[in-house]
């Protein structure tokens, strides 16, 4: 399991108290440069801790693959984890299930209690559906989300050779499974608000444009290395 965190040691520990470690093989959590106690709550809880000063989700993430591929036991599956939402620890199954029947690639698609996107603003749910509108237009794949909570099989991951190092992480991801021709899954995954803090993304309207602007550069740039 690999959680990226930034400041998240508020949020952190009912996160990590979600998890079964115990009967978990490894627990990652990568910090991206924190400045609170971030570290120190993760080691508490039992989590190995990497730590990766470049600002940016991806480089976080990529910071806990390359942890975990130079483990003598490296996973047969990754789940990614947000650290600031516990009902997904709690509900690990439901995207580690896809994956045992078969799946490469299992995306826990939010949804709250009014059965709509969970905790995602106005600006940052609009966003959301026009760059899967163009995922759908230019790799012919429709999806119902971008989420963070996901399951991948690791040999699956690696030959998906990410390089994206901050907000494009996670939409590079499925259109690079879509080309890949990866057996990909969605299932509904309950999100609720936030346990403590507000989002580092969808939380304010300048930070989602900017997002949203890396999105289409990233859509662009997949796109680009398809022709060529």
């Amino acid at each position: 399991m690999l959680i990226p965190a930034l400041n998240e040691e508020d949020a952190l520990p009912a996160v990590l108290r979600a998890l079964p470690i115990g009967r978990l093989q490894h627990v990652v959590v990568a910090d991206n440069g924190s400045t609170d106690g971030t570290a120190r709550v993760a080691r508490a809880a039992g989590a190995v801790v990497v730590r990766e000063d470049e600002r940016g989700y991806g480089a976080a993430c990529l910071k806990g693959i390359a942890c975990l591929s130079a483990l003598p036991s490296r996973p047969e599956v990754l789940v990614f984890l947000d650290a600031d939402h516990p009902e997904n620890g709690e509900q690990l199954t439901l995207v580690l299930d896809p994956v045992a029947h078969g799946a490469d690639l299992a995306l826990g698609v939010r949804v709250g209690r009014d059965g709509g996107t969970g905790n995602l603003h106005a600006h940052a749910r609009l966003g959301n559906r026009i760059v899967l509108a163009a995922v759908r237009l230019l790799f012919g794949r429709r999806f119902l989300d971008l989420p963070p909570f996901r399951a991948i099989r690791f040999d699956a991951l690696e030959r998906l050779a990410m390089d994206d190092r901050n907000w494009g992480w996670t939409l590079q991801m499925q259109v690079r499974a879509v080309r890949k021709g990866l057996a990909i899954v969605e299932v509904e995954a309950p999100h609720l608000p936030r346990v403590r803090g507000r989002s580092k993304i969808s939380g304010r309207l300048g930070m989602s444009l900017r997002v949203g602007a890396k999105m289409f550069f990233t859509l662009a740039r997949e796109r680009l290395r398809q022709t060529v």
